[in-house]
């Protein structure tokens, strides 16, 4: 499998849909006050750098890193199509994420993730990329349905 990973071209109707399946998948995981995720027009800001996978131009997967503090950022917008899960695509994507952000002279990249049996295969590829769990950072506060996770780079 040939995997692409380039910034996003927002003008492609693709990714509008693929980004509005991931708030679906996660909105019955928690009430609104828990969920965090970006919409369209939030991961369009000044700020942030989302990045699409594709396999033959078709989206399989999206992650995004917002700033929050000079040299600190946060991963965003995390997902991989339903029927690639397992391929290895997350993984990829969180590499280019966690190089773009050392080449940019991040030191580190932190996270926030459901608490949520749904969220247990995300948390596992966050542990496994060297992700350790952490207090609440920027604007978050304890929820019991969030789990937070930080990287030094």
């Amino acid at each position: 499998m040939h995997l692409s990973i380039e910034r996003a071209n927002f003008t492609n109707p693709g990714l509008s849909a693929f980004l509005q399946a991931h708030l679906d998948d996660m909105a019955p995981t928690a009430p609104v006050e828990s969920r965090h995720a970006l919409d369209l027009r939030g991961l369009q800001a000044p700020d942030v750098r989302l990045w699409v996978a594709c396999v033959r131009e078709q989206i399989v997967g999206t992650g995004a890193v917002v700033a929050l503090e000079p040299r600190h950022e946060e991963v965003k917008s995390m997902r991989t199509d339903p029927a690639r899960r397992g391929q290895g695509i997350a993984s990829r994507i969180l590499q280019h994420l966690v190089q773009d952000a050392r080449g940019r002279g991040v030191r580190q990249l932190s996270l926030e993730t459901g608490s949520m049996e749904f969220f247990a295969p995300a948390r596992a590829l966050y542990a496994k990329a060297g992700f350790s769990f952490c207090s609440p950072f920027g604007s978050y506060t304890e929820d019991s349905n969030s789990v937070f996770m930080t990287k030094t780079l």
